[in-house]
């Protein structure tokens, strides 16, 4: 029996009869002895052409959906990775790795916090739930991570044909995405209980942290895997030079990746052609702009119409720091959830017409750090986004008389 087990074909009819049996509500634990029983690993590729097949047979998207936390669980451990591709430093699957990386470390410190405030009856719970939205809205960055999979990624798969698993992991992503929004609304709750908190995480925070950690098994033991099988380093270059306009998810790739043979320029290398950009007054080459922007002695932030992050300049001393995570992030899950309901009034009120800047300023250390929110809007007076403006003043407040001579600063 054991030379028909190893066969694929014997191997994949095995597999598709286990997951059925799951379908027909057979205890996950039960299938998972049956599995151990009857097969050795199983390669990554099969488990996809089981799931393919299952669709393709018939049995609805939906089903599978349904189907796929179940079997993960019972094949948990069981996939055999032994012949995927290894994966250069930057490159997209290197990068979300990475990303998956640091959402299991806030999905860590969510499970940990949550189990202190059911066990600790004595724990502040004001500054619990506040840490809790913190870090729900930091988790909330996956979205970037599934858009890059959803709009990059499973184009290039389905191309192969392969249509099924792309389309069920979709699902988990939408499901996912929902529980995440449900905790981070549930922990805006004006006022919640500790018992409260402790009876809904249970329902919605548990499963949103344990959605986000299981998505990463997924794709790291199947559908990275596959795509390293099916895409060609084009289909990779592709969608490195597209991810950037998503963004990246809690994480910074500190390499680029490309294909030996590739001969354009890199992103950055980019910025550095002659290529103009023609304004009403005058015009820059895109070099002379990125060299405007980033010597002005101002750090500048743009979230655009949508209150998505979409650019940030790059001085040699910004005053804030910023990473290339941010890009295209909710621009209220930047700062800290103390001062979400400030961001959320300074938009509705730049929206609304009601106002165009919104000053504040703050003393830091010896600095005296001058921070303004700008509506930007065009020639109609619509809304653009807003752009902030942040300004370490400490050296104008000292200014005494003239300065009429050149003096360089030293």
């Amino acid at each position: 029996m054991s030379e028909l087990i190893n066969n694929s074909t014997e191997r994949k009819k095995r597999l598709k009869e286990l997951i059925l049996k799951l379908h027909t509500g057979e205890s996950q634990e039960v299938v998972r002895q049956q599995l151990l029983k009857s097969l050795s690993q199983i390669p990554y590729g099969e488990v996809v052409e089981v799931e393919q097949e299952l669709i393709s047979e018939g049995l609805p998207a939906e089903e599978v959906l349904k189907l796929c936390d179940a079997h993960s669980a019972v094949l948990d451990g069981k996939i055999d990775l032994s012949s995927s591709k290894k994966i250069p430093d930057g490159h997209p699957v290197d990068v979300m790795i990475h990303e998956n990386s640091e959402l299991k470390k806030v999905a860590l410190e969510i499970d940990i916090l949550l189990n202190e405030i059911s066990h600790d009856n004595k724990i502040n719970i004001e500054a619990a739930i506040l840490k809790l939205r913190g870090l729900f809205n930091s988790l909330f960055d996956v979205d970037k991570l599934y858009r890059r999979k959803e709009y990059l990624l499973f184009p290039f798969l389905e191309s192969q044909g392969i249509t099924g698993p792309p389309k069920v992991m979709w699902g988990k992503h939408d499901e996912i995405r929902e529980l995440i929004k449900g905790s981070i609304e549930l922990l805006q709750t004006p006022s919640i209980k500790r018992e409260e908190l402790i009876a809904s995480a249970e329902i919605v925070l548990f499963p949103a942290i344990k959605g986000v950690v299981d998505m990463t098994k997924k794709e790291e033991e199947i559908l990275f895997p596959m795509a390293l099988d099916k895409l060609t380093d084009s289909d990779w270059y592709e969608i490195s030079k597209q991810s950037l306009q998503i963004g990246f998810c809690l994480y910074d790739p500190q390499k680029e990746w490309k294909p030996e043979w590739a001969n354009e320029d890199s992103i950055n290398e980019l910025n550095k052609t002659g290529q103009n950009i023609q304004l009403p007054s005058g015009s820059f080459s895109v070099e002379e702009l990125l060299a405007i922007l980033n010597t002005l002695p101002i750090d500048i932030t743009f979230v655009d119409r949508n209150d998505k992050v979409k650019y940030f300049s790059q001085g040699k001393e910004r005053i804030f720091q910023r990473n290339r995570a941010i890009l295209n992030r909710d621009v209220r899950h930047c700062h800290p959830p103390a001062s979400a309901h400030i961001v959320d009034k300074i938009i509705e009120d730049f929206k609304s017409g009601r106002e165009d800047q919104a000053p504040f300023w703050i003393n830091s250390g010896d600095k005296m750090i001058h921070i303004n929110y700008f509506a930007l809007r065009n020639d109609k007076g619509e809304y653009l986004g807003t752009l902030e403006v942040s300004h370490d003043v400490s050296g104008y407040r000292k200014l005494e008389g003239d300065q009429r001579i050149l003096s360089y600063k030293k």
